[in-house]
Formats: structure tokens, C-alpha cells, sequence
């Protein structure tokens, strides 16, 4: 029998329902899913195009596919389109074929791999053997984590990392500390120093919900004064913040003091994919004990048109420009209709309203204006956090932002866009 409230529930009352087991559980949560799409409060989306500044959206809330102004994707310097990187793929596919074949250990490390690795290692200055590549982002938190921290070692985390790195701590012992809060790192940090071989301190470089950034400067001091060692996962710095575009690490210049860069190729840098940038130790370490690196299948030849985006990255920086002025003009904007945008110093933009439900219509309602923004809620966020969550990218015209940004005062005089406290 449904003992859960719809009208308040968020995803966290159906994580684990006492007494329902799975095929219940999944039962309920149709019908609350059902409940929120009959509410107009949620739908699974779809696009029709490629990756873009502006998108055409299926939904059932809408009537037909409708050209959108798109505030969803990563894609921050839109690389996915750039016609000299879709060239480099093809020619990829071409000389190699459409798949690796194998797992990297048993076969499936290919020349365009080794060349990737070489590039990446090269682009952040390390020598030669400094990284690894591994299929997916997520993948190579977790799977890396996963292989190097034991019982005996800890980690350190700030509390809003990434879920992929969370997924690799299951065979560690871990300690959490509120976001940026250097008492508590501190604190973490002398506590672990008594008990732990290996001290490992966690952070992300730009934070993927609030799109602030660490506080890079003090946590590397810290971390050094008890030797412990730093891993920074800059998934959304790295090619679009920094002088060179090197990332947060760059804008903090710590590039000397991270152990273990994480990393995407998923962003900026307009593919699939993700590595790890560390000492030439560490890396041949992870070749042999990452389960991802010995079972799962690697990236396809279409991974040769990263060496172009790499390449662009400081061939072409008027990207990175454009995207820097078009999250000044956003951000100011979203600041004169008086919105809680956070601490964000990224393209990554929330616009926090706190409540899911209310969230969840404002999301319908910017649809309904050509406006396909996420809302994010619990688990993405805490139960009382929910979003807007916008990411800009370096293709949007000011005509774009400025017909998201009406669509928002619009709306406000509908339903409030205030976060209640």
C-alpha cells in the first residue's frame, strides 16, 4: 500500500522502501513518476540534433518539437561541431574502424590511444607515461579510486564531488567535509594522519551543481603540511578556465601540487571519455589494477578527433573569450532579476529556487518559452537545494541569453524565482 505523500516526495523516499522489494519498489516509483508527468512536473526529453546553442526538444509538454534556446549541455566550446574535430573522427573511423575490439590489457590499446595519452600528457606539461585514458569520465573516478584505496588508506572528501567518486570509495575508509571548509579539512586531515597509510585528499576543481570552485590556494598548503596527497577531478575547468585553459588547477596555479589530475573528454573537449594525469608510477599501476582498464571495452577510433581538440584549445582561444563574456552577460543579468545564482565563477549557473516541485514548473514553464533548462533535484542536489541549472557555451549570442533571460522575468511574475530560507 503507498504510504508516500507525491504531492511533497522527492527521489530520495524511494531509494529504500522497508518491506518492498525491488519489483515493488519500481512499481511505486512508475506510478510517482506518472504522477509527476500527469503534474506537468517532470518528462524525459529528447533532442533531434546535435549538440548546440539552440536545439529542437521533444516533450510531452510540448505540442510538437519546438526549436529551443538549449542551457543543458557541457559541450562548453560546442567542439562537438567544430567542422576541423568531426573531420579528424571521420578520418579516425576511417584508418581504424568503428570499435577498439577489446579491453586495453587484452588487446584493445590502440595507436590512437597511446597518441591521445601522449598528447594529453603533453598538454599539461608532465612527461611522457604521465597518463591513461579510460572509457568514460565516470569511470575513471571510480575506477581509479576504486584500484588505488584499500581499507587501510583514506580519503578526504569535499561533501559535493562528483557521484563517480563516491562509487569508488566503497573499499576505503572515507571522511567528508562540508564544502570548502578548511576547519573541517584541517581537522580531517590530523585525524587521519594518526590512523591512515595513505591520506588522499578529494576535490573537484569547478563543482558540477553550484559551478563555484575549490579553494585551491589553501586546501594545497594544507594538504602538503600533512603530507597527505591531492587529487583535483577538473571535469568542468580543464579547457575553459585558465589563462591556457588549463583549468582551475591553472587558475591556481597548483599544477606542481595535484598528485592525481582527473579529467573528461566529454566537455570541453567534445567527445567521450576521461583520464587521469599523474606520476609515471602511478599510471602503470592503474594499466594493471584498474578493472576498467583489464574488463571493459575502451574507446572507439572516433577518439582521434581529440587530438584536433586538444591542439584547438590553444590554437583557437577566442572560444574560451567568447564563452568568459557570455557568462559575465548571463550572470549579470540573472543578478538583476534579483535570482540566487550561488558562488558561481564557472559556466555553470544555478538558478537555485529550493523547492523541487516549484522548480520542476518553472523548468516546464521555460520549456513552454523555448527555454530547455535541467532541473536538478535530490539526488543531484540536497532535498532543499533543487536548481535551474544552466551551462552556457561559447555559441550563444547575446540574443540567445537575452531571450532566456525575458523568459525568466516572465515567469516571475507567475511564480516566484526567490529561494526560500
Amino acid at each position: 500500500m503507498n504510504t508516500i505523500n507525491f504531492e511533497t516526495a522527492t527521489f530520495k523516499e524511494f531509494e529504500n522502501i522497508p518491506n518492498l522489494d525491488l519489483a515493488a519498489t519500481a512499481k511505486i516509483f512508475k506510478d510517482f513518476t506518472d504522477y509527476m508527468e500527469t503534474n506537468e512536473q517532470m518528462n524525459f526529453r529528447f533532442i533531434t540534433q546535435g549538440s548546440g546553442p539552440v536545439v529542437t526538444v521533444t516533450s510531452p509538454f510540448l505540442k510538437e518539437p519546438t526549436s529551443c534556446v538549449s542551457l543543458v549541455s557541457n559541450d562548453y566550446l560546442n567542439f562537438t561541431q567544430h567542422p576541423k574535430i568531426k573531420q579528424a573522427a571521420i578520418d579516425g573511423i576511417t584508418k581504424y574502424g568503428t570499435g577498439a575490439g577489446a579491453s586495453p590489457l587484452i588487446g584493445g590499446h590502440h595507436e590512437y590511444h597511446v597518441m591521445l595519452e601522449n598528447k594529453l600528457s603533453s598538454f599539461f606539461g608532465k612527461p611522457l607515461g604521465s597518463s591513461i585514458v579510460f572509457t568514460t569520465g565516470y569511470t575513471t573516478n571510480s575506477s581509479t579510486l576504486l584500484a588505488l584505496l584499500k581499507p587501510e588508506d583514506c580519503a578526504i572528501v569535499d561533501m559535493e564531488v562528483h557521484a563517480s567518486v563516491y562509487e569508488g570509495l566503497l573499499n576505503t575508509t572515507t571522511k567528508r567535509f562540508p564544502h570548502n571548509s578548511m576547519v573541517h579539512l584541517e581537522r580531517a586531515l590530523a585525524e587521519a594522519k594518526q590512523t591512515h597509510r595513505t591520506r588522499l585528499v578529494i576535490i573537484d576543481g569547478v563543482y558540477s551543481q553550484n559551478g563555484d570552485l575549490a579553494k585551491l590556494d589553501e586546501i594545497k598548503a594544507l594538504v602538503k603540511s600533512y603530507g597527505a596527497y591531492l587529487m583535483v577531478d577538473d571535469a568542468h575547468g580543464i579547457g575553459v578556465l585558465g589563462k591556457t585553459g588549463r583549468g582551475a588547477i591553472e587558475v591556481f596555479d597548483a599544477l606542481q601540487d595535484v598528485d592525481i589530475i582527473s579529467g573528461t573528454l566529454s566537455k570541453a573537449f567534445g567527445h567521450i571519455g576521461g583520464f587521469i594525469i599523474a606520476s609515471s608510477d602511478i599510471i602503470n599501476y592503474l594499466r594493471y589494477q584498474s578493472r576498467q582498464q583489464v574488463f571493459s571495452s575502451t574507446s572507439t577510433p572516433a577518439t582521434y578527433g581529440l587530438l584536433k581538440a586538444i591542439d584547438l584549445i590553444d590554437e583557437e582561444p577566442h572560444w574560451r573569450a567568447q564563452l568568459s563574456d557570455n557568462v559575465t552577460y548571463f550572470r549579470n543579468g540573472l543578478q538583476t532579476l534579483g535570482v540566487d545564482i550561488g558562488d558561481t565563477a564557472s559556466p555553470i549557473i544555478p538558478i537555485k529556487i529550493g523547492d523541487p516541485h516549484r522548480t520542476a514548473t518553472i523548468a516546464k514553464l521555460l520549456l513552454n518559452a523555448g527555454v530547455y533548462a535541467n532541473c536538478i533535484v535530490y539526488p543531484g542536489v540536497a532535498k532543499k537545494d533543487a536548481r535551474i541549472r544552466t551551462s552556457l557555451m561559447a555559441t550563444h549570442t547575446k540574443a540567445h541569453l537575452d531571450h532566456t533571460l525575458n523568459a525568466l522575468e516572465d515567469i516571475g511574475k507567475k511564480i516566484s524565482l526567490k529561494k526560500l530560507r
